[in-house]
């Protein structure tokens, strides 16, 4: 058993502890609205972000930090990615220096280019620093239903270590060192899912829809692979897999995002989606590196205001043919 701390009572980062807790780790839970917490505590709902999902008696929530992270073993950081930085600021000097930390948000930084982890690490520099990512709805989470993960640490026996003893009969944990590429694909397929849900708002069918995630994930791999990500990284759970299930589901905030960007619906009072956040600085990464993504080119298009769904079909299907497979630089979607 664990002592873990979870930073950020949103819909993961709650459903988180609850799973953690449930399965009998001693987790306490932080977040800014002292509200949602005395909810928590009493009524063992979150209901701002998870309807009437019946959290664990043993779950405790509180907005004092200091208290939440006291006597912390492992803290998984799980608010919205653009604000990682800030509450790893809030934590210097509140953490004990053995303590695990875990980036839980997916999405690049959009002012500095730099992964979770980086930003972290940045702020908390004397910590083991990892990952944990891969296809997980929140909503599935806090119920309890089957869901597998990746843990990348620096150390693969640490992160072999913290997966066995993390992982129960609802969340299944497969350890990985590759940290930066569990990563890369946590972020980027989020840019892909507002792709493909803005091809279905736009009615384009499933055949396109089928082809956006097979070419969004022939640029994931490349755009990873120059980001320093493994190939088999890309392929597994925190890559292929989480793609599918963000692209497949009004569940994921950032396809339903897509679908009402594609159908000419008002967005402005829809949930986050990290997405939106992530899209311009990718870009400029794949530019930086010489990579041609033109599946997020085009959405960053369309998200911009500078291109209708309409108009980035037909930049698509516009584009020479090219041999399907090749080097990095060489296959084009």
């Amino acid at each position: 058993m664990f002592r873990i701390s979870v930073l950020g009572a949103g819909a993961w980062g709650t459903a988180l502890a609850g799973a953690f807790s449930r399965q009998g780790h001693e987790v306490k839970l932080w977040g800014r609205n002292a509200k949602t917490c005395d909810e928590i505590n009493r009524d063992r709902t979150n209901t701002a972000y998870l309807d009437e999902a019946v959290l664990p008696d043993e779950l405790w929530a509180s907005a004092d930090l200091s208290a939440v992270l006291k006597d912390a073993e492992i803290v998984l950081f799980a608010a919205p990615a653009q604000s990682t930085g800030e509450v790893a600021a809030q934590a210097v000097g509140l953490i004990a220096e053995s303590s695990a930390l875990i980036a839980c948000s997916k999405g690049i930084d959009n002012r500095t280019g730099q992964m979770q982890s980086e930003v972290m690490a940045e702020r908390l520099p004397d910590h083991a620093i990892g990952v944990l990512s891969g296809p997980s709805f929140a909503a599935d989470v806090v119920r309890g239903l089957p869901t597998a993960v990746t843990l990348a640490m620096p150390e693969l026996d640490a992160a072999k270590r913290l997966a066995s003893q993390m992982s129960g009969d609802a969340v299944r944990i497969y350890a990985s060192d590759d940290v930066i590429g569990v990563q890369v694909g946590g972020s980027l397929k989020n840019v892909m899912a507002i792709a493909v849900g803005i091809c279905r708002g736009g009615g384009m069918g499933a055949s396109a829809e089928a082809a956006l995630i097979t070419r969004g994930y022939a640029e994931l791999a490349r755009l990873g692979e120059a980001m320093g990500a493994r190939t088999e990284t890309m392929m597994g759970l925190s890559g292929l897999g989480d793609l599918v299930l963000t692209c497949s589901s009004e569940l994921s905030r950032n396809f339903a995002y897509g679908i009402a960007v594609g159908s000419g619906r008002d967005v402005s009072g829809l949930k986050l989606a990290e997405g939106v956040y992530t899209v311009s600085i990718a870009n400029r990464i794949a530019a930086r590196h010489g990579i041609d993504c033109p599946v997020m080119h085009t959405a960053g298009e369309v998200l911009a205001g500078r291109m209708s769904a309409e108009e980035a079909r037909f930049a698509l299907m516009s584009r020479p043919v090219r041999a399907e497979t090749g080097n990095s630089n060489g296959p084009v979607s």
